[in-house]
């Protein structure tokens, strides 16, 4: 099932330009409705959205969840260091860069010529404080200290779906580590009712994290469409009511479901290991 991203621009790009890059082809469309905005496309699928001159413009409804979310896991720009799984056009990497400057973030992508292209048409941020490294997500991970990351987001796909090896119980028990003791994971999901996506990956959050959250609009907890789900696992209490104000008053109003309603929804769901998912 193709990842339904960029609902939030859909009808609103131009024709752009096409490039090969190592895994997929690659077109930059330039946004009409924004002055200097453009829409990554790969394989015909809309991955990320930039706003050079506005970086904390999110038009995609799944980085503006995940936007809210971060939002609330500290004060307004206070610094918390972001390693993300996944680059695309590193759009949530520049949010961050631009609402809490201080911050030192990671971006893992393991397309070389996608990042040589992003670098070159979509410039990122000056500074030694957002760096992207060309590497598989789960080696990036293997070699960063524990305890190094207040957040790691996981928004990696391949051929529209999120690579096995970054879904098992052994990875959510790694991305654990690299967290701090109170650090968030946030992870990117895209499913439907009756949630066979989604309810593995809760359970293999389980046995990592005690405190989860699942936000999404009310027509994919409905079962009325499929689309992105946001999840979010932390070893200490979730800002839920924080949350439910802020992605409950954005362009694309979401709802909250909490722990005792994300097992829920995994109810029955098996948790897949590292021998179910062989390495790349």
């Amino acid at each position: 099932m193709p990842r339904p991203k960029g609902l939030a621009i859909a009808g609103r790009r131009a024709a752009g330009e096409s490039f090969t890059v190592d895994t997929a082809t690659a077109e930059l469309a330039r946004d009409p409705a924004r002055r200097n905005a453009y829409t990554l496309l790969l394989d015909g699928v809309e991955s990320s959205h930039v706003d050079l001159d506005e970086p904390e413009y999110l038009a995609f409804e799944y980085v503006r969840w995940l936007g809210d979310v971060i939002d609330c896991l500290a004060s307004s720009g206070e610094p918390l260091d972001t390693v993300h799984l996944g680059g695309g056009a590193a759009t949530l990497a520049r949010y961050v860069a631009a609402t809490r400057p201080a911050s030192r973030q990671v971006v893992f992508e393991i397309d070389a010529a996608l990042v040589a292209l992003v670098r070159a048409r979509l410039p990122m941020p000056k500074g030694r404080r957002l760096r992207v490294r060309v590497a598989d997500a789960r080696a990036g991970l293997l070699g960063m200290k524990a305890g190094s990351a207040a957040v790691v987001v996981r928004d990696a796909f391949r051929d529209a779906v999120v690579p096995p090896h970054l879904r098992t119980a052994e990875f959510a028990a790694l991305v654990r580590e690299i967290l701090r003791p109170d650090g968030a994971y946030l992870l990117n999901v895209a499913d439907g009712v009756p949630f066979r996506g989604l309810g593995p990956e809760i359970a293999a959050l389980t046995g990592s994290f005690e405190h989860l959250a699942v936000v999404s609009e009310p027509a994919i907890f409905r079962g009325r469409r499929h689309g992105n789900l946001v999840v979010a696992a932390s070893n200490v209490p979730l800002p839920l009511e924080a949350i439910a104000r802020k992605v409950a008053a954005g362009a694309a109003p979401a709802r909250v479901r909490d722990t005792g309603e994300a097992r829920a929804m995994a109810r029955g769901a098996r948790s897949p290991h590292d021998g179910d998912a062989p390495r790349p």
